[in-house]
């Protein structure tokens, strides 16, 4: 796939030391997927294949590089951070130099984990608590969207474990950030209303506000 001039464009805006890192993992994921697509979303670049797959970005002092499945690819040597985890969205701390990530070869065996994991259609698991205990984990995305929305947030609070979980596998589902986003802020309309995810295939029912 030709690479997206907005790409170049963000590259070439970038602070200096972020280029040559921002260059080097676009390069490296080209060659691990030639049919990745370029994209600029939310103000950076992402790259998708079959579905979101990773994203970049270059900051003050430092750059990012995440990927969209990440608690899914296998990394022995526990090598992927989790998003947010010292203050940087991608899965490798905050990246200053090329020397702060890893060779070339374990990226490259991680991206094509996140190409194999797209190309079989693979969802992200929603996080549960112990089986057969009626409860679920908030994702912290959707934390962050209830806590903006203080009405939202205790309807959601309330809802039995059905609603909660039908969704939050909603969110789960979304093949891209996107989409993602899109559905939570149609969400958040709807649980201010006391409905749940499937309210529109329900009898009529009146959940407590």
């Amino acid at each position: 796939m030709p690479k997206n001039k907005q790409v170049d464009a963000y590259i070439a805006k970038s602070a200096d030391f972020a280029k040559p890192i921002l260059n080097h993992l676009r390069e490296l994921v080209h060659k691990a997927c030639p049919e990745v697509e370029e994209k600029i979303k939310w103000g950076f670049p992402n790259f998708d294949y079959k579905g979101v797959m990773c994203n970049m970005a270059a900051f003050k002092k430092h750059c990012s590089f995440g990927f969209w499945k990440y608690s899914l690819i296998h990394d022995p040597k526990g090598i992927l951070t989790s998003r947010n985890e010292g203050g940087s969205m991608g899965n490798f701390d905050r990246i200053t130099a090329l020397k702060d990530l890893p060779s070339d070869k374990i990226l490259l065996g991680f991206l094509k984990q996140a190409v194999e994991l797209n190309e079989k259609e693979i969802k992200r698991p929603v996080k549960t608590t112990l089986k057969g205990s009626k409860s679920i984990a908030t994702p912290d995305y959707l934390a962050k969207a209830l806590k903006k929305n203080k009405k939202a947030s205790e309807v959601f609070a309330n809802f039995a474990y059905s609603h909660r979980k039908e969704y939050i596998q909603w969110f789960e589902e979304a093949k891209t950030e996107e989409t993602r986003h899109k559905r939570i802020a149609q969400a958040i309309e709807w649980i201010c209303e006391g409905k749940g995810r499937n309210w529109k295939y329900e009898k009529k029912k009146h959940y407590r506000l």
